[in-house]
C-alpha cells in the first residue's frame, strides 16, 4: 500500500474537467475505492491499498458526472504480492517478548549496513507494519505483560533504535507498551534511549525523549487512516486522494 498508480487515459478517455475518475478495486474479502488527481488531460494518478492478502482483483476505473450515471471506462487485473518487507514486519510482530528471536536479529547491527540501506530498510519495514492487521492485544513487549521493568531483556523497541529506524520507532511509540519500553534495559544494561544517544542518532533520541514529539518529516506525506467498524477512510496527505475501505 500507499505506492504511487499512474493512470494513463486513451484519446476517447480524455474529457472535461468536471468529470471524476476513481478506481475500485475488487477482492475477495475486501473492496477498496480511491479517488483520484488529474496530472494532465491524459494522466491520473492515486495510491494503491493496503490490501488483506496475497491475490489478483479486479480493478474498474470509473467516470462519474454531476447529473448522470457513473461510467465503467475500463477494466483490468491487478495483483497484490507480499515482498521482504511484509515478511520481515510480521517476523518482528510474532518476535515481540521472543527473547531468542530478539537476541538473533542483533547480527544486523553486527553487518552495519550502509545509510542509505538503513533508510530504504526503515520505510519499506515500517510502512508494511502500519499494513499489518495486528491483534488487539498485540504489545511492543510481547503477550506476557507480568514481567516487570527491572528484569533486563530485549525489546522491539531496542531493536528499532539499535539500527537508527526512525519511522519504525515512532510506529511502535504509538502502540501499547511502546513507550513503556523506553525504561526497560537489555542485558548490556542498556535502554532504547541510551542506545541513541550512545549512538548519536539525535533526531532518535529527540524522539524518544521530548514529550511533544512529532512524527518524522518523511511521514508526513503518507495517508492518515479513520476507522469505524467494518469500513476505513484513508486520506494521503501528499496526493491529497482518498480511499474508501469496506469488506466485500
Amino acid at each position: 500500500g500507499d505506492s504511487v498508480i499512474t493512470v494513463q487515459l486513451t484519446e476517447e478517455d480524455k474529457v472535461e474537467d468536471d468529470v471524476v475518475f476513481y478506481l475500485v478495486f475488487t477482492g475477495s474479502t475486501v473492496q477498496h475505492c480511491t479517488s483520484t488527481r488529474k496530472i494532465n488531460p491524459g494522466s491520473l494518478e492515486t495510491i494503491s491499498p493496503g490490501h488483506d492478502c496475497c491475490e489478483t482483483v479486479k480493478v474498474a476505473l470509473c467516470a462519474s458526472r454531476e447529473g448522470h450515471p457513473v461510467l465503467v471506462v475500463a477494466e483490468e487485473s491487478f495483483q497484490f504480492v507480499q515482498d521482504e518487507a511484509y515478511d520481515a514486519a510480521q517476523f518482528l510482530a510474532t518476535c515481540a517478548g521472543n527473547q531468542q528471536a530478539l537476541n538473533f536479529t542483533r547480527f544486523l547491527d553486527r553487518s552495519r549496513p550502509p545509510a542509505a540501506d538503513v533508510d530504504f530498510l526503515d520505510e519499506k519495514v515500517a510502512l508494511a507494519f502500519r499494513h499489518l492487521k495486528l491483534p488487539a492485544e498485540w504489545n511492543v513487549l510481547g503477550a506476557d505483560q507480568s514481567l516487570t521493568d527491572d528484569i533486563p531483556r530485549e525489546t522491539l523497541m531496542h531493536f528499532a533504535v539499535r539500527l537508527g529506524l526512525l519511522r519504525l520507532t515512532w510506529f511502535l511509540l504509538q502502540q501499547p507498551g511502546g513507550r513503556g519500553a523506553l525504561s526497560i534495559r537489555n542485558n548490556e544494561g542498556a535502554t532504547p534511549v541510551s542506545l541513541a544517544l550512545e549512538r548519536g542518532y539525535q533526531k532518535l533520541h529527540q524522539l524518544l525523549t521530548e514529550e511533544e514529539a512529532r512524527e518524522p518529516d518523511s511521514w508526513s506525506t503518507l495517508s492518515h487512516t479513520v476507522y469505524s467498524g467494518d469500513y476505513s477512510v484513508k486520506h494521503h496527505r501528499k496526493l491529497n486522494v482518498y480511499m474508501l475501505t469496506a469488506e466485500a
